[in-house]
Order: structure tokens, then C-alpha cells, then sequence
């Protein structure tokens, strides 16, 4: 009988040695799944600062490229004010000075502001010109063609010829 009981025991233990490595299973399972979880919750705050402070790092590493262009460009402009012939250019035409004995000329716009023109809208409609190019080129042809040249309508208006060389004469006259 001893035989036998220890034959029924032994399928009992093994269940019971089975029920207790997966609740040690289970129990290492929820101490690592807490660890992560205790893990991410204290380094995620970190991680969120590590972010925003690269962000940073990547804006300032653009206004820094952005500072280098102008010092770049600065230095280019100062050294060209230092070239005398720029710095005379430049007196001369901003500031309009003259060396003695030089004449100047100051041409007035005296044309319309363009402004008025901008103000006219653009049409999207086609239009038509009325003046028919063919018709004009006919009647440049036949007035050409049928006026005579040599005998002017006024003979007040007839032009100095001797003051214009033709094709054939000397410039110094007949």
C-alpha cells in the first residue's frame, strides 16, 4: 500500500510543483511588467525634456547659420566701403556730389505715376481691335503709291535739300 499512495502522490505533487513554478511564472511576470511600467512613468518626464531640448538645440543651430549669413554679408558690405572708387560711386550718386569743374544734369520725371496705370483692372473678356491691319497697310500702300513727292501741297513747307546729302552727292553740297 505504500506503493500505491506514493504512486497517487506523486501525479498530485507534480500538479502542485506545477501550480507553483506558474504562480512564481506569473509573479516574476507582474514584478517585470511593474518595473517597466514604474520605469516609463519616472522616465518619460526626462525623456519629454530630452525632446524639447533637442528641438532647441536644432532651432538655435538654424538662427546660428541664419547669424553667420548676415555677419557674412555685413563684412562683404563693409568691405566694399572700404574701396574708394564704391565710396565715390556712392557719394555721387546718392548724395549727388560733383568734383569741381564737373557739370551735372538733373533729369525730372516728368512722366505720369505708374500708380494710374495699376489702378486699371484686367479684363478676361477677348476684345476686338477695331482698326483692321490689312485695310491700314492697303491704304499706307495706295497713298504711298499715288501721292507724288516732288510737288509739295504748300510751297512754303519745302525742305532745305541742300542741308540733307543724298545718295548720290558730296556732303559738302552740288
Amino acid at each position: 500500500m505504500a506503493g500505491t499512495s506514493t504512486g497517487t502522490s506523486a501525479p498530485a505533487r507534480a500538479k502542485k510543483r506545477s501550480l507553483t513554478i506558474s504562480l512564481q511564472a506569473s509573479g516574476f511576470t507582474a514584478t517585470v511588467l511593474a518595473l517597466i511600467v514604474t520605469a516609463v512613468v519616472v522616465l518619460s518626464p526626462s525623456l519629454r525634456v530630452l525632446a524639447e531640448q533637442r528641438q532647441q538645440i536644432a532651432q538655435l543651430r538654424a538662427e546660428l547659420e541664419a547669424t553667420d549669413a548676415e555677419v557674412l554679408r555685413l563684412e562683404d558690405q563693409l568691405a566694399r566701403w572700404s574701396d574708394r572708387a564704391f565710396v565715390e560711386t556712392q557719394a555721387r550718386s546718392r548724395l549727388m556730389f560733383v568734383y569741381p569743374g564737373d557739370i551735372t544734369y538733373l533729369v525730372l520725371d516728368d512722366l505720369p505715376d505708374d500708380a494710374v496705370e495699376e489702378e486699371q483692372e484686367v479684363s478676361d473678356q477677348i476684345q476686338v481691335t477695331e482698326a483692321d491691319w490689312r485695310e491700314a497697310l492697303l491704304a499706307s500702300y495706295l497713298v504711298a503709291a499715288t501721292t507724288d513727292a516732288s510737288e509739295p501741297d504748300e510751297p512754303d513747307s519745302v525742305p532745305d535739300v541742300g542741308l540733307i546729302p543724298g545718295p548720290g552727292s558730296s556732303p559738302e553740297g552740288p
